[in-house]
C-alpha cells in the first residue's frame, strides 16, 4: 500500500494539470494571459479543496475520501476527454473552438482538482504516515517519498510527449489508472480514522485480505502479539 499509494498519485494527472496548466488551457483555444489567468483559478481550486479535506478527513473517513474523489476524477477526465476529442479530433486542429466550450472544459478540470485536492492529494501524504507500525515508520515513509518524487519525475517529463502522440487520449489514459486505484483502495485499503497507530496491526489483522500476511506470536508480556509474516510464512 505504501508503493500504491504515491504511485497511483502520480498517475491521477494532477501535476500533468498543475505543471503544464497554461499550455493546456493555451491549446484548447485561450490566449497566452487567459491561460496564466486558468492556471491561477485551478491553483486556487486546488487550496480551497485542500481545506474542506481538513475539516472533513476526520468526520467522512479516510476510504469515504479516497473512492469519492477517485470517482469524480474519473467521471471529469472521461468528459474531458470527450470534449476534446470532439472538437480536436485525432488532428490535434480544432478549428474555431467557441470560447463556452473552453470554459466548460476549464470547469471540469477544475472539478476534478478539487476531486484530486480532498482526496488523493493530502491523503496520499497522510495515510502512509497512519499504516505503519512505529518501529518502520521512518523507512517506510522515506520509500513513499521516494517512490512519489520518482514517478512525478517521470510524469513531468514525458507528459508534452504523451499529448502530442495521444491527444485527447491521454485523459483517457489517466481515467485508466484513476478507476484502477479507486478499485484498489476499495478492496485491499483499510480504514485508517480514530485509530491509534500502535493498534493498526489488529486492523490489518482483522482485513479480509492482508490477514493472510499476519501472524501471533507469543512474546514474554504480550500474550498473542499479532506480527507481519513474511510471504512464505503467509501460505
Amino acid at each position: 500500500m505504501a508503493i500504491m499509494i504515491p504511485f497511483f498519485q502520480q498517475f491521477t494527472g494532477i501535476n500533468v494539470i498543475m505543471f503544464y496548466a497554461p499550455v493546456l488551457f493555451n491549446t484548447i483555444g485561450f490566449g497566452d494571459d487567459a491561460s496564466l489567468m486558468s492556471a491561477v483559478v485551478t491553483g486556487g481550486v486546488n487550496v480551497v479543496a485542500t481545506l474542506v479535506s481538513i475539516y472533513y478527513v476526520d468526520k467522512l473517513g479516510r476510504r469515504f475520501l479516497f473512492l469519492e474523489g477517485g470517482i469524480q476524477m474519473f467521471i471529469c477526465q472521461v468528459v474531458i476527454a470527450i470534449f476534446i476529442g470532439v472538437k480536436f479530433g485525432v488532428n490535434g486542429y480544432p478549428g474555431e473552438l467557441p470560447k463556452w466550450y473552453a470554459v466548460v472544459v476549464v470547469l471540469f478540470i477544475c472539478i476534478y482538482v478539487s476531486a484530486f485536492a480532498w482526496s488523493w492529494g493530502p491523503l496520499g501524504w497522510l495515510v502512509p504516515s497512519e499504516i505503519f507500525p512505529l518501529e518502520i515508520r521512518s523507512a517506510a515513509q522515506s520509500i513513499n517519498v521516494a517512490v512519489n518524487m520518482i514517478f512525478t519525475f517521470i510524469i513531468g517529463q514525458v507528459f508534452l510527449t504523451m499529448l502530442c502522440h495521444m491527444k485527447f487520449g491521454l485523459f483517457l489514459f489517466f481515467a485508466f489508472f484513476v478507476s484502477i486505484m479507486t478499485s484498489l483502495v476499495y478492496l485491499f485499503l483499510p480504514e485508517t480514522k480514530n485509530i491509534p497507530i500502535e493498534e493498526m496491526v489488529v486492523v490489518w489483522k482483522k482485513h479480509w485480505y492482508w490477514t493472510r500476511f499476519m501472524i501471533e506470536v507469543d512474546c514474554p508480556g504480550k500474550p498473542n502479539s499479532i506480527e507481519l509474516s513474511v510471504v512464505g510464512e503467509a501460505a
